[in-house]
């Protein structure tokens, strides 16, 4: 029952966010910016804090006031009306302090309760939550808009399942001993200082590696959310099969069959992902993050085959998205498995915490303006061209594969310093003075 609620909520959490792209669709683009924007700068902020709250109090209570929380403040916020708008971009702020709660604490109850291959196992269960709540907040909220006639009543279908998946982590998740699952829960009772904590984390270098090997994934997927729909809408163009869009709203076609394949994605990744590092174990003490490597330089050359064959071929582009976001997905719980390995459990909260806040910081919350940007400059000169407009966002877009790739030398450093690190921190665990 334990998993099974928290995996409830990572539904909840994913679906939230999917549901609130679906139901953007017909306003402003500006509007839909501005509100992931100020979600992903809230949840930066508010990681780390509940990464050290994470630490020292009790879990299930912070994470299960954190569904509250944030199931609350949807289900305010489908009150707002339009004259009211930045009221409502302020609600999504409010979302994204409840999520980090949760996001920072979860991993880290699964990481007490299992080890090992059942670790590794459970954590992509968990994971499998991420594309199929986005798919499922999609169907959601779009049933419940068109069932009540309001777009309203798709804000208002979450908060109730929210609300009630924290009722049932608080009646039946078990809040572990830190530790428990490597046989110290109950030795370390002194908890060292927060600043203790991040030193012990910037010196731990598979941890700062497999870091900046997640910020990369996380650039490229947000670089691509916002972009390649529009990319291949201009291919289309280019092709000659469709006709350049000209009003404020265009049609969404290319947005759901992009967002259908990153949900199956998503979820063939993870499932892939737990298969292969399972079997090369067998093999290799470091397979977790040479799985990681060798999938990420994979999706690379995908990737990078998408903006050579949507010239051509919308369909040939398409299988090149599913291949590489596959690839590039296989990572998700295996670097969550990675980081409970090398990190003593009563600084795994702060380093989850600090990880989610190094992704967005250096991943989704600017790739999607730097792709942007480039593309602005890069057309500039052509700007009538429907040619330029698309090889222009196409060539912005071609820094993504070249992160990838920097994402899975990352990944390779860890490689070199995983066994190491794990080594000290099950001696720091061994050390442990008995309670």
């Amino acid at each position: 029952m334990d998993l099974v609620s928290l995996k409830l909520s990572e539904l909840l959490h994913c679906g939230h966010l999917g549901r609130i792209s679906g139901l953007t669709i017909g306003t402003k683009w500006l509007f839909e910016e501005l509100q992931l924007l100020v979600f992903i700068c809230s949840f930066m902020v508010a990681a780390p804090i509940f990464g050290y709250l994470g630490d020292r109090f009790n879990r299930k209570v912070i994470l299960s006031c954190g569904i509250f929380f944030w199931s609350i403040v949807t289900l305010s916020s489908s009150f707002i009306s339009k004259e009211y708008y930045w009221l409502f971009v302020l609600s999504r702020g409010l979302v994204g302090i409840g999520e980090s709660s949760y996001s920072s604490i979860s991993p880290t109850i699964i990481g007490d309760l299992f080890t090992n291959n059942s670790r590794t196992m459970m954590l992509s269960v968990f994971y499998l939550a991420i594309p199929l709540g986005s798919g499922l907040g999609y169907i959601l909220g779009s049933s419940a808009k068109e069932a009540a006639g309001d777009w309203h009543w798709a804000l208002r279908v979450s908060p109730v399942l929210g609300i009630t998946a924290g009722t049932l982590i608080l009646l039946f998740v078990p809040e572990p001993k830190r530790g428990s699952a490597d046989q110290m829960g109950g030795r370390i009772k002194t908890r060292t200082s927060w600043f203790c904590d991040m030193k012990a984390l910037a010196k731990n270098r598979s941890y700062v590696f497999s870091s900046f090997a997640s910020a990369a994934v996380s650039f490229a997927t947000g670089a691509f959310g916002m972009w390649i729909p529009l990319y291949l809408a201009r291919a289309q163009v280019v092709q000659k099969t469709a006709e350049p869009c000209t009003q404020e709203i265009c049609s969404s076609t290319d947005s759901i069959i992009f967002g259908v394949i990153t949900c199956v994605t998503g979820l063939l990744g993870v499932v892939i992902g737990a298969a292969t590092t399972r079997l090369c174990r067998q093999k290799t003490e470091r397979a977790d993050p040479l799985v990681c490597a060798v999938s990420m330089l994979g999706s690379a050359i995908f990737i990078c085959l998408i903006f050579v064959v949507a010239k051509k071929s919308i369909v040939g582009a398409y299988v090149c998205i599913f291949i590489g976001e596959t690839l590039l997905f296989l990572n998700w719980a295996i670097t969550a498995d990675i980081l409970m390995f090398v990190v003593i459990p009563t600084r795994r909260a702060t380093a989850v915490a600090f990880q989610s806040f190094t992704s967005h910081l250096l991943g989704d919350a600017g790739s999607p303006y730097l792709i942007g940007l480039i593309s602005d400059a890069l057309q500039q000169s052509y700007a009538t061209s429907a040619l330029w407009r698309f090889l222009s966002l196409g060539y912005a877009l071609m820094l993504c594969p070249f992160i990838i790739v920097l994402g899975g030398m990352f990944f390779l450093a860890t490689a070199l310093f995983f066994l190491d690190d794990r080594e000290k921190a099950e001696k720091q665990v061994t050390r442990a003075p008995l309670a």
